[in-house]
């Protein structure tokens, strides 16, 4: 039980790099067509192409359950709900939180609330695929906690 309690935080944690990796060299990389609208301020419709990405993600997952629940890989549940809880981690943050598809925690205004939105903000300062910064989520440098 020790063990798949650290698979899922050590996952949950490498989910982190993933998001920066994918964000960075893939989302505004060769797939920035599906990633473009994403830094638009006007969109046709509440679904953008860049959600695309959270049903890669999300099959990921599922594969992981299947791979655990075949016993092809024990851990494979523990992998599979931490890429899941990391998920619905940056869906809250990034989309409810920071993007207000949801109209929740709006008052929220401590340090780190705060600090995630000003790189954020930084990050979708920059229109084209170039250029960008702060491309995680959940670990935000600490400059943008002195402002």
């Amino acid at each position: 039980m020790l063990l798949h309690i650290i698979v899922f935080i050590v996952t949950f944690c490498i989910m982190e790099f993933m998001a920066w990796f994918s964000h960075k060299y893939i989302m505004h990389g060769f797939l920035w067509n599906l990633h473009a609208d994403h830094h638009k301020k006007d969109h046709d419709s509440w679904f953008e192409r860049n959600d695309a990405f959270f049903i890669f993600y999300a099959v990921v997952s599922v594969g992981f359950f299947l791979l655990w629940q075949n016993n092809i890989l024990e851990v494979g549940l523990a992998i599979g709900l931490g890429i899941f809880a990391y998920g619905l981690a940056y869906f809250t943050v990034h989309d409810i939180f920071i993007h207000q598809r949801f109209k929740l925690f709006r008052n929220a205004n401590n340090r780190y609330a705060k600090a995630v939105r000003r790189a954020h903000k930084m990050h979708h300062k920059h229109i084209g695929k170039e250029d960008g910064e702060c491309f995680g989520m959940l670990v935000v440098p600490f400059k943008y906690f002195k402002k």
